[in-house]
């Protein structure tokens, strides 16, 4: 049977897209928000768009995305940071491109039980003895300077250089006066001037690196904040949603060449992804405990499904027994999630200038052009047209209008009560009281210029 001969299982009769390549393998990594892979594979939506797809755990982001440049992988799930470093030529170069935005928030800052202790007297109390959330890395920064004070560093472990784990972490660490250290062409380790050392561990890793010791603190994706609680041996102290309210995380991303070549295949797996995506938040996360079963398994996540339930159901549990309410904690569809804005782009790239990732100065335009070269929303949006066609998802469901930046993000939705515009990139940077400033340079291990 040819790809133009299937019919899709539910909703309107609809021509399937003739695609190019049927049988493709995509990557990813054991976390919870891989979901929207799991979910088009477990439910049948790729078969309906005729493609056959194999889903592959991978080692760790780098091979991910090196296997993605070399086209043993036709896609895979990936950090936002990634498609972009990779096209501005920030450590592997190569043109990667995202018609899919996987999913918003996900994310958690944990610390061990002993530095945990430490904080506390710098915490604010609810009259029930619990913290107030969120928690402030003011009360951190009187950990990390007696750590200094003493001689000792203070080590945190994020998933990769270009992260939005590495992003956020640095962003809470600043907010609270932390310095966590700037990149140079140079040094590569991202220590420059650092108050708090961030390194890479892989997310799997991450309780068993905390429990040894070898670091304080980490910024991970789900499951791995409620395994340090299940475990006993962290504390999570923030989510990523305290720290900017419905941010962008993982996107989907594919070599340009490959949707060049491929083009109704790219349309197809986009369409497979939104639906799924939507299956993950319809009717209130009324399908989430289905999803988290699947999650569990060993060719997934992984986890203990008690785990993952966590934070996947609309919950989160920070010290045992301290479990609130998070409903956003994982979004895939609503807010116009799975839609790749190009604000959410600029936001990562004008964290890599803040730290000294892109070395150099560069004009608004520039990163609008950047921008709109690795985010596809017009791919997308030809994928959710179809999708209205056959009757699997609602008109208003997505921002036709948009020009593919969000509303300015306002200063009550981010900690440091800085807001952002993504049309403004460098008024934004420049308004961070920690960090890289208009033409300024790292040097050795001085920040010169201005």
């Amino acid at each position: 049977m040819t790809a133009a001969n299937l019919v899709p299982a539910s909703g309107a009769f609809a021509e399937m897209l003739d695609v190019e390549k049927d049988e493709l393998t995509f990557g990813f990594i054991k976390l919870t928000d891989m979901a929207p892979l799991a979910i088009a594979y477990e439910l049948g939506y790729f078969e309906e768009e005729g493609l056959f797809v194999t889903l592959e755990p991978q080692a760790n982001w780098k091979v991910l995305l090196d296997r993605v440049i070399t086209g043993e992988l036709d896609g895979a799930h990936m950090l936002a940071g990634q498609p972009l470093a990779a096209t501005i030529g920030f450590g592997t170069k190569a043109h990667i491109v995202t018609p899919f935005s996987m999913d918003l928030n996900g994310n958690g800052i944990t610390v061990s039980n002993e530095i945990w202790e430490m904080m506390k007297p710098h915490l604010e109390m609810q009259a029930d003895g619990k913290p107030v959330h969120p928690v402030k890395a003011t009360a951190l920064k009187p950990v990390v300077d007696q750590f200094l004070d003493e001689g000792k560093s203070f080590n945190m472990g994020m998933v990769f250089p270009v992260s939005t784990h590495n992003y956020e972490l640095r962003y809470w660490l600043a907010s609270g006066d932390i310095h966590p250290g700037f990149y140079s062409e140079a040094d590569i380790s991202g220590q420059i001037q650092a108050d708090a050392l961030l390194s890479v561990t892989p997310p799997p890793q991450m309780p068993a690196t905390l429990e040894a010791g070898t670091i304080h603190g980490y910024c991970v994706g789900e499951p791995w904040n409620q395994q340090a609680v299940f475990k006993g041996i962290g504390v999570p102290v923030i989510t990523d949603y305290e720290i900017w309210k419905n941010n962008p995380e993982k996107v989907f991303g594919l070599t340009k060449e490959f949707t060049e070549e491929n083009p109704n295949t790219t349309l197809a797996l986009t369409k497979a992804m939104i639906r799924a995506a939507k299956w993950l938040d319809e009717n209130e996360n009324a399908n989430r405990m289905e999803a988290v079963e699947i999650l569990a398994r060993s060719e997934y996540v992984g986890a203990d499904a008690e785990v993952i339930a966590n934070s996947m159901t609309g919950t989160f549990e920070y010290e045992k027994g301290d479990k609130r309410d998070v409903p956003d904690f994982n979004v895939f569809y609503r807010y116009h999630a799975t839609y790749p804005f190009y604000s959410d782009a600029v936001w990562y790239l004008t964290q890599m200038r803040r730290w000294g990732q892109i070395g150099e100065y560069k004009p608004d335009s520039w990163y609008d052009e950047v921008a709109k070269s690795v985010y596809r929303p017009d791919i997308y949006l030809k994928a959710a047209e179809l999708l209205v066609e056959e009757g699997h998802v609602a008109q208003e469901d997505f921002p036709w209008d948009s020009d593919g930046y969000r509303l300015p993000t306002p200063a009550e939705d981010i900690i440091d009560g800085i807001p952002y515009d993504g049309k403004r990139p460098n008024a934004y940077i420049d308004s961070l009281p920690i960090g890289l400033k208009g033409k300024q340079i790292v040097d050795g291990n001085e920040v010169v210029g201005g």
